[in-house]
């Protein structure tokens, strides 16, 4: 498969998660939209499906739309990306590109979908909101440490899937994020996904939205940080842990 293909997948793919998961934060978030104040649960279970769907847009390059899953397969060692994506220096920068040019652009459509909301709400932690993500609880290190852990459950148990996605892969997916989001999702939004949190909010920067206020940039980088740590480590440890069951049996 040729970089091309998967820069356009991963592209594609991405952007269909941002659209639909930030477009469920915008429904729940602005004001006078059909689901404001409709709730976390709503929002855990719109990026869930957000999932579901950008997993089956880009099934051809394995469906990272996420760096750290991405960086969680290099750590791991494995051979591909996708069936026919080797991993190398090319490849790895092809999906970090990809996956940050989708969460922008879908970022981009979402604010279009919802563009008269954004004009008719007061507040721009509301407007900031949708796009990326903040913590209840504004404290470097906890806010750190709870994007390290999201992240390592999500790219750890997507490497104990094994392959790439298909059947009920995406299924699979959309439900551990709903469930990450349920469970661990409270302290910072759950970013669990550098693309995810940077592209929008570069959108935000960028987009000319009446009244927006701050992109919150003293934030921004453990969105990113928090993330690419946690999949790193997953991509260990789900490296070393067949390797301890073998010589345990």
């Amino acid at each position: 498969m040729s970089l091309g293909i998967v820069f356009l997948s991963e592209v594609f793919g991405t952007a269909m998660l941002t659209l639909l998961g930030c477009g469920v934060v915008a429904n729940v978030a602005l004001k006078g939209t059909k689901g404001n104040n409709g709730g976390f649960l709503m929002v855990t279970w719109g990026w869930g499906i957000a999932v579901f769907a950008g997993v089956y847009v880009a099934a051809r390059s394995g469906a990272h739309l996420n760096p750290a899953v991405t960086l969680g397969l290099l750590v791991n060692g494995k051979a591909e990306y996708a069936p026919g994506v080797s991993v190398d220096f090319a490849s790895t920068l092809t999906y970090f590109g990809g996956e940050f040019l989708g969460a922008f652009l879908g970022a981009v459509v979402m604010w279009l979908a919802h563009k008269q909301h954004f004009d008719a709400e007061p507040a721009p932690a509301s407007k900031l909101a949708v796009f990326s993500t903040g913590p209840a609880i504004r404290s470097t290190p906890w806010n750190l440490i709870t994007e390290i852990i999201g992240t390592f459950v999500l790219v750890f148990v997507i490497l104990t899937f094994g392959g790439t996605p298909s059947g009920l892969g995406p299924l699979a997916v959309a439900l551990l994020v709903v469930g990450i989001g349920v469970s661990l999702g409270g302290p910072t939004g759950y970013a669990i996904n550098p693309a995810r949190d940077l592209g929008p909010r570069v959108a935000h920067a960028l987009l000319p939205i009446k009244g927006k206020g701050s992109s919150d940039w003293s934030y921004s980088w453990i969105p990113v940080v928090g993330p690419l740590v946690g999949g790193s480590l997953a991509g260990a440890v789900a490296a070393v842990v067949p390797i301890i069951a073998a010589a345990a049996s």
